[in-house]
């Protein structure tokens, strides 16, 4: 029996054990869905934290329940360990590390080539991968390919199979999440790609294949540029209304009212996240090795990186006609969250314009009891204040940064001297409310 077959087995008596590399917003819940569906699991992570939490049972992600982590550790279906040895345990192996930018904002992938370096030292013949983590196109064949090989000596296509398919969570959403979200499964050769369909099927409902990892992560970019380009584009339509004196959101309502041709999307402050803000500069990264432009998508991630210096502007343009300057004036933050109601600060549009307030001379503060604590990235460490009540009298301006659905609107604005509205939680403008 070859090792395809052997495989295939496995995976039809459930006898496989599928490995997780990354134990975050990604991995865990796949890990749980796994698990759930009666497949051993072993979670891998650098962070010892991480792991002893799981291994307690201690849910850190807002997404998961908590009585379905324990059930699964206690059921021994979930292991986590930051012993990446065991990796030689695994029939399948899921890659969900990070992958930001590094100070030039060219893509840091660091981390999936440590994840390849460890899997190429460790896996045993007959290893079907996949990587879920946000990249450009080409990384799993060009990138991981040659590194697990090299590591391993070990031959693709007949020692172990290699696949891409992108995570697609969105924290916090209650009608979609990991398991009734459609996956998207691209695969070097057909083997590999029966394989992982055969394999995902266990956790999630639907699998669409595609003919390519190439193909399968350019899906990736385009969903999140899709909605890069369209979120930038009506920022940019905000700060022209405001200036022009009309209502970016009375435009968008009844742009809406037209059936056909037309889809919704909101300005705010920036976009956050761990995807959107990042996916521009990962394609124009290989966009620039066949000497391609990309001027569209280079133009909305300027856009949106210059977001949070116009709300720093607009915060001081507030307290100007206050009669009052940034410099030595209290200014609270209302939650710091890049979206409403989840626990997730990356990329965060707040913390870059907290930042920027604080080099004017702004004394910031901020409430947001999902994160009680942020460090930005300036360096400048806050913890979110507890009196949420006395710290708004004392403020000279509030900014709504993160809409938040359990903030109280009313007692906000009969509470506070002057607001900045950056995500129209607030009805109408007045001479103590600006909206973006």
């Amino acid at each position: 029996m070859n090792n395809v077959s052997l495989l295939l087995e496995k995976i039809t008596d459930n006898t496989e054990v599928v490995g997780i590399i990354g134990l975050g917003y990604v991995g865990l819940p796949l890990a749980v869905g796994f698990a759930q569906a009666g497949v051993k699991v072993i979670g891998f992570d650098k962070s010892p934290e991480k792991v002893e939490k799981i291994n307690r049972g201690d849910n850190y992600i807002k997404d998961i329940r908590d009585i379905v982590l324990r059930e699964v550790v206690d059921n021994i279906k979930l292991q986590a360990t930051t012993d990446f040895s065991r990796i030689k345990e695994c029939d399948v192996l899921l890659i969900c590390v990070p992958t930001p930018l590094d100070k030039f904002r060219k893509p840091d992938m660091s981390y999936i080539e440590s994840a390849c370096i460890a899997i190429g030292q460790n896996m045993k013949i007959g290893t079907f991968i996949s990587l879920e983590s946000t990249t450009y196109p080409t990384t799993t064949e060009d990138f991981m390919l040659p590194i697990i090989e090299h590591e391993s000596g070990l031959k693709h296509g007949d020692d172990f199979w290699l696949a891409y398919s992108p995570e697609r969570v969105d924290p916090g959403n209650a009608n979609f999440h990991t398991k009734n979200t459609p996956k998207v499964l691209g695969a070097i050769t057909k083997e590999g790609l029966e394989i992982g369909e055969r394999i995902y099927a266990k956790a999630i409902d639907k699998i669409h294949l595609v003919s390519s990892p190439k193909v399968a992560e350019m899906v990736k970019i385009l969903e999140n540029t899709y909605r890069l380009v369209n979120i930038s584009l009506i920022n940019e339509l905000a700060l022209l209304s405001n200036k022009m004196g009309i209502d970016i959101w009375e435009v968008i309502e009844a742009a809406k009212t037209k059936p056909f041709g037309f889809q919704a999307f909101y300005p705010g402050p920036g976009i956050g996240g761990h995807c959107i803000p990042l996916d521009p500069f990962y394609l124009e990264h290989i966009a620039k090795k066949y000497d391609f432009d990309l001027s569209m998508i280079h133009a909305a991630g300027h856009i949106n990186m210059r977001m949070p210096n116009y709300m720093s502007i607009k915060i001081a343009t507030a307290l100007n006609k206050h009669k009052k300057s940034v410099n030595g004036s209290k200014i609270l933050f209302l939650g710091v969250a890049y979206k409403p109601n989840i626990d997730d600060a990356r990329e965060s549009p707040a913390l870059h314009i907290m930042d920027l307030v604080i080099k004017k001379g702004g004394v910031v503060s901020y409430y947001d009891p999902y994160i009680p604590s942020v460090k930005t990235p300036e360096g400048n460490q806050l913890q979110s204040v507890r009196e949420l009540l006395e710290e708004m009298k004392n403020s000279d301006c509030v900014v709504l940064a993160t809409n938040h659905s359990f903030f109280n609107y009313a007692m906000i604005e009969e509470h506070s001297q002057l607001i900045v509205d950056l995500r129209n939680g607030f009805r109408m403008a007045s001479k103590n409310i600006f909206k973006l």
